[in-house]
């Protein structure tokens, strides 16, 4: 497995390709939630592909603060396939990347519900009341643990 953390600015136009390609496969296609997807902010975030044979099997988009929330966060978490473990790679590596790239900071995500437990395997505690966005159940969830992985 290859894995890229990359700045908005220096995606090839394959990976940015790769990683709308499957944002819309998974979030758009698979959930049949449409929705706008192009808020503006990849340009401010950090990328996480991960590749497999060329073909990419993850992504994660790191945000800096003042975006959505007022922590950092972690957001559009998906994988290609499921139960292949590259969920927990990919999430090992964007708490990775994000510890390097802003420091020892809380990291704040917006967990649909069904995936409470796999986040708390990364230190995320869920913290206020479920929501609706887009017509699918969500809770915030904060990592103050500044611990490396």
């Amino acid at each position: 497995m290859e894995i890229r953390c990359k700045e908005f600015s220096t995606l090839t136009i394959d990976e940015l390709y790769d990683l709308l390609q499957l944002r819309s496969e998974i979030f758009v296609v698979e959930q049949n939630c449409p929705y706008q997807d192009l808020d503006g902010i990849d340009k401010f975030a950090h990328h996480v592909l991960i590749y497999k044979e060329s073909i990419l099997q993850a992504y994660a988009r790191l945000i800096p603060s003042g975006y959505i929330f007022n922590e950092h966060c972690i957001s559009r978490v998906i994988t290609k396939n499921h139960g292949l473990g590259h969920g927990s790679i990919l999430m090992n590596e964007a708490i990775l990347s994000m510890r390097r790239i802003y420091g020892q900071v809380p990291i704040r995500i917006s967990a649909q519900t069904y995936a409470i437990n796999f986040y708390r395997k990364f230190g995320f505690i869920p913290e206020g009341d479920v929501y609706l966005e887009d017509g699918i159940e969500h809770i915030e969830m904060i990592n103050k643990s500044y611990n490396s992985l």
